[in-house]
């Protein structure tokens, strides 16, 4: 069974520009992680994938 982790937190903002924690959304190989593993809300998890695809344009993320 895998066990969920919460890695965002209610009063937390997502930004494309916070490296450290879009990556913890992503896998090692880059790709965004799905909201079962993540724990996210349906809106937490749109803001997550807007952000990294932003940051992904950006050249901030691979």
């Amino acid at each position: 069974m895998i066990r969920r982790t919460r890695y965002l937190k209610a009063d937390d903002t997502v930004d494309y520009r916070d490296y450290e924690l879009l990556r913890k959304f992503m896998t090692e190989r880059g790709k965004i992680m799905p909201r079962r593993f993540t724990g996210a809300t349906a809106c937490q998890q749109r803001k997550i994938r807007r952000a990294i695809r932003r940051a992904r344009v950006m050249g901030l993320l691979p």
